[in-house]
This record gives C-alpha cells, structure tokens and sequence, in this order.
C-alpha cells in the first residue's frame, strides 16, 4: 500500500493558503467548470428517467416528469407510462446523482485524511462491514419485521459497528494515524468480505444469492422515493462538514506537522473525518451496495482539471461523480437489455483504464501539480 506515490502529500506547501478564485496555470477555470456540470446534471437526470427498454417518447417523458414535479393530473392510460418514469427512473437516477456525489466526496476526503494517493471511501472496511448486514437479510431474512426498511437498516448498523471496530483497533494513545487506519480498514475489509462469502456459500442457491451479488456488486435497482430521504440528507449533511473544513483538509493533506504548523489540530480532524466518512458511506451504501471506483477515479481526475485546493476538489467533485455515476447506471440498464448488469462492474470497466491512463500522464501527480 506504501509506496513513493502514496506517501506524498496531497498537497504543495501553498495549497492551504491558496486562494479559491482564479484557477492555477494550465487548470480549467473553476466558474466556467461549475457552469457546465449543473447544465449536465439536470440534462443527465432526465436522460436518467427517459432512457430504457420501454421505448417511451421523450414527449411522454418530459410530460410526465412535469406531471410529477407540478402535482398534475393523469390521464388512466397514461398510468403505465407515468409509473415507469415517475416511480421507477426518475428517483433511481436521483439516487445515482446522490451516491455518486457521497462517494466522490468521501474520496476527496479519505485521500486527505490517511494522506494516501490509493485510498478511497471503502479503504476503512466500512462498506464490506455494511455487506454483512445487507446479506444477512438478503439470505436469511433479518430484520424481516422492518419490512421494505429491513436491508438498508441493515447495513446502515453494520457499517456502524464496523466503524466503531475499526476506530477501536487504529486507535493508539497518539490517536488515529494514517498508516494504521488504513492497515486496520484493510484487515477489516477482508475480514468482513471471507464473512460475506461464508454466508452466500451457506445460504440456500437461487434468487437469494443473486440478489447477494447484485449488491456486493452495486445496483441501484432498489431505488425509490423511500430510499432517497435518508441518503440524502446524509451525503447533504457530510458535503456541508467537509466545505467548512477545506482549509483544514488542505493543511492535514500536506501533513501533522505543518497542520500544527498551521493551527490545524490533526489528531481531532482525523476523528471528525472518520465520523462523516463512515456515516456517509454507510448511508449510501445502505441504498446502492458496494459500488467502487467512483470515489478513487474522480478525485484524481478532478484534480487535473482544478489543482489540490480542497476548497476547489470539494465544489467539483461531487457535481462530476452526480453526473458519471447517473450514466454508469443508464448503461448498466441498456449494454445488455432486458438484463440489467450491476452498476458497480461498469464503474470497475470504464474506470480502471481511465485510471491507469491518468496515471500514465508524466505532467500528473498526487498533489495535482
């Protein structure tokens, strides 16, 4: 996991004292990018609500949406169509507009808080301790008197006790480091998936465990208007935490000594970090299961585009992971339709290359210089 790469700061020396207003040499300016993501996102969730097998019109779509969106009436043959596009797409891409955004975010994060260029949201075990929940009701009906509400409280909790083991083990009488957050969220992460495995191995074959393996894999084919309050409100809550705390992320991402430097007390940032970043990946993953690469492709690939202040990272990143997790999930429904693939092996397809591309550029480094 160390390696020459990983071990650099996040940031260069003026990173925390940079300005928020022009963009750095050779970057794309901030305005003109924030300008063309929000026209993108809207666009993206009505692609997200009119694309499909059902060979619905985009008049129909649009009209539809509007229905819904301004409480009008419907007429009863319009019915089908209204349910596919108000009830099933529509709050389906809204949740992949709300996922992609947490995971993007808790990346930009992860990354700044164990100061490791490979770290992402599922680095600390949380989202595999969240797996065993969810498969325990998945496979063998937990939890079955909450209903409808059975499998994302499921994970939710588990991805709490998980945190609370992991924070347990990492924590020494200096605090939470770096090094031993991520050793000990990787020791957890395998730790939690041999247990994951062990119960799809002893569950009973059939509609059960392919359901296990769609979430293991990450699918939001369980989206509903239900599932998108809770998720919401705590990727809202955790992108709040971490815009007041830009400056801080910037002095923590160049390390513990210049954070004192700086006024910055690492020890305590660290904890609020591991705080939000385990509430919100439980949260989201809870709704969407394990989807990976988002939050370690699009902070680096955001990066290029605005440079390493965090107060730049944490205005774009969510926007452009809104926006590439909403198409992930329409391909994921159309590559091979009727069947559906699980979101989660697309972002693995399409991102890996683009990773290991970004990678190659000589002019690319961790810090974004």
């Amino acid at each position: 996991m160390a390696t020459p790469l990983a071990r650099r700061p996040a940031g260069p020396p003026h990173t925390a004292r940079t300005g928020g207003g022009a963009a750095p040499s050779g970057r794309v300016p901030l305005p003109l990018l924030l300008i063309g993501l929000c026209a993108a996102l809207p666009v993206s969730l009505a692609c997200g609500a009119g694309i499909g097998a059902s060979g619905l019109t985009w008049a129909e779509v649009l009209r539809h949406l509007w229905a819904g969106l301004t409480g009008g009436s419907i007429t009863p043959d319009q019915v089908p169509a209204y349910t596919i596009v108000w009830e099933l797409r529509f709050p389906r891409a809204l949740l992949a507009a709300v996922v992609g955004a947490g995971l993007s975010a808790i990346g930009v994060a992860v990354q700044a808080m164990v100061r490791n260029a490979l770290a992402d949201p599922f680095v600390l075990g949380i989202s595999s301790g969240a797996a065993v929940g969810a498969n325990a009701v998945l496979l063998f009906g937990s939890l079955g008197a909450l209903g409808v509400w059975a499998l994302s409280t499921a994970a939710f909790l588990a991805a709490l006790l998980a945190m609370a083991l992991v924070y347990a083990i990492a924590r020494t009488a200096e605090g939470l480091t770096p090094l031993r957050l991520v050793l000990t969220g990787t020791a957890m992460y395998y730790g939690f998936t041999a247990v994951t495995t062990f119960m799809v191995f002893a569950a009973e074959r059939g509609e059960a465990a392919r359901s296990a393996m769609m979430w293991l894999l990450g699918s939001l084919g369980g989206a509903n208007w239900a599932s998108l309050p809770i998720a919401a409100a705590a990727v809202l809550a955790g992108l709040a935490h971490l815009a007041v705390s830009a400056r801080r992320l910037n002095a923590l991402a160049m390390g513990d000594e210049t954070a004192a430097a700086l006024g910055v007390d690492a020890g305590r940032l660290r904890k609020e970090l591991f705080l939000v970043t385990a509430a919100v990946t439980g949260a989201v993953v809870a709704v969407s299961g394990a989807i990976g690469f988002v939050g370690l492709m699009v902070p680096h690939a955001v990066r290029m585009l605005v440079g390493a202040d965090h107060r730049r990272l944490l205005a774009v990143a969510p926007l452009a992971g809104a926006v590439l997790l909403i198409w992930m999930d329409i391909l994921s429904r159309v590559v091979l339709a009727p069947v559906e693939l699980p979101v989660g092996v697309l972002t693995a397809v399409i991102g890996v290359p683009c990773f290991v591309l970004l990678m190659r550029r000589r002019s690319y480094t961790f810090g974004g210089a």
